[in-house]
């Protein structure tokens, strides 16, 4: 457990896995010969794009207690990442993605997570409120509420953390970890309660507010209690509404895409690092979605994450 006086810049809570990438681009996955391992999960990969971008992180989640956990201690280590909230579960695998990759916008998910995932198993009462509260950033995610204990542990860590600092709820909808969708919503709420930023794409955000509208779904969520609001509209960009009246509409960087999957964890590790930057909210969304599209633009994904120099390059090239 970290020192009293040591204090984290990012905590993320939620998932984590191994990924397995087709080195064959555009092949149906059972015609794929080899594939490639790496870091996965979006709590994760935001922490790990933090990191590249020199930030302080940590995340808080559960692996099986075998060699893919292992494996993903090593990672995080590699990557900069602390791994000391990251603790073993006996009883179940570490969870396994795979994916297809049919650029430019195809790139479709299959997760092995049964019987259940580990993450899904962080308990309440092994948290360390502490290092949650002193955070100058806490990142949670959509998938933290599908199931419990998960669910109890997030909005725990949320109700502790009582919006001290930037509190960010990545919306992170995924149908698949739901047996209702209409079973969010309650949690969706609370959650959006204790947060001070939401992020997500325009699924996500219907979820969460039941509009779809761009404009809608931020002020919806401005409504719901945060500070921040971030709508990512894929190919139209991003759309931030801050409640001060502060509105930043960016476009995305134009490249050409290789595998689309982690763009959204690279853009939330550099809105992370842009916010304790303190920089203007146009700037965090330009920097966002250039870290975005260097990730689309590559075969990896936590691998992938970009530094800030190749950020910048893409930022005056763009």
């Amino acid at each position: 457990m970290p020192e009293p006086a040591e204090r984290f810049d990012l905590i993320t809570m939620g998932r984590l896995g191994v990924d397995l990438y087709p080195l064959q681009t555009g092949v149906p996955l059972p015609q794929v010969e080899t594939f490639a391992k790496f870091l996965g999960g979006s709590a994760a990969n935001v922490a790990v794009a933090a990191a590249r971008l020199g930030r302080t992180t940590a995340v808080i989640s559960r692996t099986g207690d075998d060699p893919f956990g292992t494996y993903l201690h090593l990672a995080l280590k590699e990557f900069g990442v602390d791994d000391r909230f990251v603790t073993p579960v006996d009883t179940l695998p570490t969870p396994i993605t795979f994916c297809e990759i049919f650029p430019p916008d195809d790139f479709p998910l299959y997760f092995y997570r049964r019987p259940k995932a580990p993450d899904l198993e962080i308990r309440a009462d092994e948290l360390d409120l502490s290092a949650i509260r002193s955070a100058r950033i806490f990142w949670i995610t959509g998938t933290g509420l599908s199931e419990e204990p998960s669910r109890s542990a997030t909005l725990a860590a949320l109700a502790a953390r009582n919006r001290a600092g930037i509190t960010v709820f990545d919306l992170d909808w995924r149908p698949m970890f739901w047996n209702d969708p209409e079973a969010a919503h309650p949690y969706y709420a609370e959650a959006l309660r204790h947060a001070t930023v939401a992020v997500g794409n325009l699924d996500e955000c219907e979820i969460a507010t039941g509009v779809r509208e761009p404009r809608a779904c931020a002020q919806a969520l401005l409504d719901a209690g945060v500070e921040l609001a971030v709508v990512k509209q894929g190919p139209k960009g991003v759309l931030a509404v801050h409640r001060d009246g502060t509105t930043a509409e960016v476009p995305p960087m134009p490249v050409e895409v290789v595998n689309g999957l982690g763009a959204g964890d690279a853009f939330g590790g550099s809105l992370c690092h842009g916010l304790l930057a303190g920089r203007p909210l146009e700037q965090v969304m330009r920097h966002a979605n250039a870290a975005g599209a260097l990730v689309a633009s590559r075969l990896a994904c936590s691998s992938a994450m970009p530094t800030e120099p190749e950020i910048a390059d893409l930022l005056a090239r763009g």
